[in-house]
Formats: structure tokens, C-alpha cells, sequence
């Protein structure tokens, strides 16, 4: 099946979709393994702390060597595609990411800053397979249903996630080199160290597993030599392309807004006036919020098949704003599944994003991709603009930081839709 470019007439690659199902089921499982396999080294960020005895701030050196990587390595990895493709890029990422895993083992017998060299190499790796899978499905088939075909997949990485904890409890206590008595004779801080490497340390060969696997399956190849007159349209640099240049803005601010609830929702559910409840009790909760965005990515799929991508991260935008400013004023039970239920609605924002953004780039998707993905380091930098601002005007105030992130994406969703309702090839 050939899709005709509205302003140039010619045929332009476009695989119809029933020929793109079995692809689109490999990539959906790749993206199902890299959520299960990288989401067990969540385990080690909170143990670090105690078993090096860090303070605050040399902890968070882990968030910065983790998104850090994404600052600095995306704009690489966007040129890698363009030279290597989409299924190499992803075989490159995985086997990244692999020596990333392997090198957590090493890092338990040889002090914190090589642990953070493993995060740095884990997430370079992550980096690549974001700047290479997210544009690989959002070309698999009609771009109308682009970013309902991302986030079925990202909905998939969600579920990886969600089932990582149970799954990575068998992996831990299956991948010991230590006898049960050996083990026994560690102090509790090292158990933790040792338990959490090596959930780490495992994960190296299925990703190598996973990295071989992908390159011998056979996925259609995707060219953009034909958008030769998309580029001529735009001029000889990226960044003539607005959308791509909010979207980036957008995906900035939507990771670090997602990330910075993420980080300070415990301590909110804690707060008197709010829920009261003890850490412990707290982080129970904190599972409903990421387990939104998981539904709500699968009900995603299903409506944005029917729904224009900036109208529904529009409206999605819009609810998150009300559902903040809600738990900012509210107390007790009103404010805290207020500031839960964003999940549910963040859940179609980054790959809707991602794919609005990547809308008609032609040629320039690789390296399209690898600006999206350096734009995640707002992960890093706005979490420290919220606690700047808890430190002055108190916790719950604070979250007017990522209310704030928000409505910016309401303005990207409607400039968005308005644009692709009238120039839908154009920019």
C-alpha cells in the first residue's frame, strides 16, 4: 500500500498495516523486555544511600548520571541511526545497555563512582534504543494513527515495569553466587548491596540475548530517500521544523513535571493536612500512579485511533492541570487521589508527544529523535526547581512547578491540532 505526499504527488514508502503486524509485535515485545529488564535497577537508588553513607546530594548524582546521559548522548545516537537504521540502532542500544548491566557487578566490590559509571552506560544504552524504536513504530504504518500505535507500545513498556518487582524478586534470589549460609553472614546493609547487584548484574545477557535476537528477525527496512523535497521545503537545518522544536520544549517539561510528582509524591502523602501516612505506607500508593499510566496508555491506544493526537493531549493536559491544582488546595483524601490520579492522564502524553513532534520530519526523524530524547533531561532539572520552591513556600504549594509544565503542553496539544487541521503535510 502506497501513501501519496499530499504536496508532491510522488509514493512514498508507506507499509500497509496488516503487513506491519508481525513487525509491530516484535518491537512491542522489545519494548514489553527493555521496561522489565531495565526497570530492576530501580532497586539500587534507594539502598545506595545507606550502604555508602552518602548525603542528599551526592545521591542524586545517580539522577544526574542517569539523565545526564540522555543530555549527552542523544544527539550521537540520532546521527548512529541515520547512518546504521532503526533495527541496528536498536541491536546497538541493547548490547549498550548490556555492558551497562555488567558493569554493576564490578562497582559492589569497587565503591560508589563506579556504579554511577554503570548508570551512565545503562542509560546511554537506554538512549539509543529511544532514539531508535520510538520513530521506528511511529513509521509502521498510516501516520494518522502514529501516535496510537506508540503508545500501544509504550503501554507495554508500562506493563514491563509494572510486573519488574515480582519478576525481579524470583531473578534476585535465583542469581546468588553465595550459598544461603554465606549469605546469611552479611550484614544487613551489604544483603542489600548484593541482592540489588546482582538483579543488576543478570540483566547484561538477556539484553545481549535480546540484542541478537532483534537483529536476526526480519523487519522492513524504512528510507527516507524520497523526502528529499520535505527537505528542500524546510531549508538544510532541523530546526526550521516549530513543531519539533516545542516538542522538544514539551517533552522537557512533561518528563521533568511526571518525574518531579514521582519523586515528591511519598512526601505529600505524608504531609498532615494530606493523608499522614508513614514512607512505607506511602510508597503502596505510589504504585496506583504508575499503574495509571499503564491503563491509560491501553485505553490510549483504543481512542486515539478515533481522536486527533493534539486534541486528546489537550484534553489530558487540561484534566492534570485541574487534578494539581485540586491537591494543592484540597486536604485529606480529595488531595491525595487527586495528585495519584495524574497518572492515569499522563499516560498518552510522551509518545503522543514524541510522534506529533516527529510528524513529516522525512529525512531528519533519526536526528529528530535524538533532540526528543536529549529533552529528558528535564527529569533532572525540574524535580530541583519543585524542591527549591517546597524549601520556600512549603510542599504542597510547590507542585504549582509541575502545573506549570503542564500548561505548556496544553498549548502544544491545541497549536497541534490547529496546525494539522490545516497544513496536515506541512509544518
Amino acid at each position: 500500500m502506497e501513501h501519496v505526499s499530499p504536496r508532491t504527488g510522488s509514493p512514498r514508502a508507506q507499509p500497509g498495516t496488516h503487513n506491519n503486524t508481525v513487525p509491530l509485535i516484535i518491537v512491542t515485545v522489545l519494548f514489553f523486555m527493555w521496561g522489565l529488564l531495565t526497570s530492576l535497577n530501580d532497586v539500587l537508588i534507594p539502598h545506595l544511600k545507606s550502604v555508602y553513607t552518602l548525603s542528599y546530594v551526592q545521591a542524586m548524582l545517580v539522577q544526574f548520571c542517569f539523565f545526564g546521559a540522555y543530555f549527552i548522548v542523544s544527539l550521537p545516537a540520532g546521527m548512529l541511526i541515520k547512518k546504521i537504521g532503526y533495527q541496528n540502532g536498536v541491536v546497538a542500544g541493547l548490547l549498550i545497555a548490556a555492558a551497562g548491566c555488567a558493569l554493576f557487578y564490578p562497582a559492589s566490590n569497587n565503591g560508589y563512582a563506579l556504579f554511577l559509571l554503570a548508570f551512565f552506560v545503562l542509560a546511554s544504552g537506554i538512549t539509543v534504543l529511544q532514539v531508535a524504536a520510538n520513530p521506528y513504530v511511529t513509521e509502521l504504518g498510516d501516520p494518522q494513527t502514529a501516535s496510537s500505535r506508540l503508545t500501544l507500545t509504550q503501554a507495554f513498556n508500562s506493563l514491563g515495569t509494572t510486573v519488574a518487582p515480582t519478576l525481579g524478586g524470583i531473578l534476585i534470589l535465583s542469581a546468588g553466587l553465595l550459598t544461603a549460609a554465606e549469605f546469611d553472614l552479611l550484614p544487613a546493609a551489604d544483603k542489600i548491596a548484593y541482592r540489588a547487584t546482582e538483579a543488576a548484574a543478570v540483566q547484561g545477557p538477556y539484553l545481549a540475548l535480546l540484542a541478537v535476537l532483534f537483529a536476526l528477525a526480519k523487519l522492513p527496512k524504512i528510507s527516507h530517500a524520497d523526502d528529499a523535497a520535505d527537505v528542500a521545503h524546510a531549508g538544510s537545518s532541523i530546526w526550521a521544523h516549530r513543531h519539533l522544536v516545542l516538542g522538544a520544549v514539551a517533552i522537557f517539561l512533561y518528563v521533568g513535571g511526571e518525574v518531579s510528582i514521582g519523586s515528591f509524591l511519598i512526601n505529600f502523602l505524608g504531609e498532615g493536612k494530606v493523608a499522614g501516612l508513614s514512607p512505607a505506607d506511602a510508597a503502596h500508593f505510589v504504585s496506583y500512579y504508575w499503574g495509571g499510566a499503564m491503563v491509560g496508555r491501553f485505553i490510549g491506544f483504543a481512542v486515539m485511533r478515533y481522536v486527533s493526537p493534539g486534541k486528546a493531549l489537550a484534553v489530558n493536559s487540561a484534566c492534570v492541570i485541574a487534578l494539581i491544582f485540586t491537591a494543592i488546595f484540597a486536604h485529606g483524601g480529595v488531595a491525595m487521589w487527586s495528585l495519584i490520579a495524574v497518572g492515569l492522564f499522563n499516560s498518552i502524553m510522551f509518545p503522543t508527544i514524541f510522534s506529533m513532534a516527529l510528524n513529516k520530519l522525512g529525512a531528519f526523524t533519526g536526528q529528530g529523535s535524538g533532540i526528543l530524547c536529549m529533552a529528558i533531561v528535564g527529569g533532572a532539572i525540574v524535580p530541583f526547581a519543585q524542591g527549591f520552591l517546597a524549601d520556600k513556600v512549603g510542599l504542597q504549594m510547590s507542585f504549582l512547578v509541575p502545573a506549570a509544565c503542564y500548561t505548556f503542553i496544553l498549548y502544544f496539544g491545541l497549536r497541534f491540532a490547529a496546525m494539522y487541521k490545516e497544513a496536515p503535510a506541512t509544518t
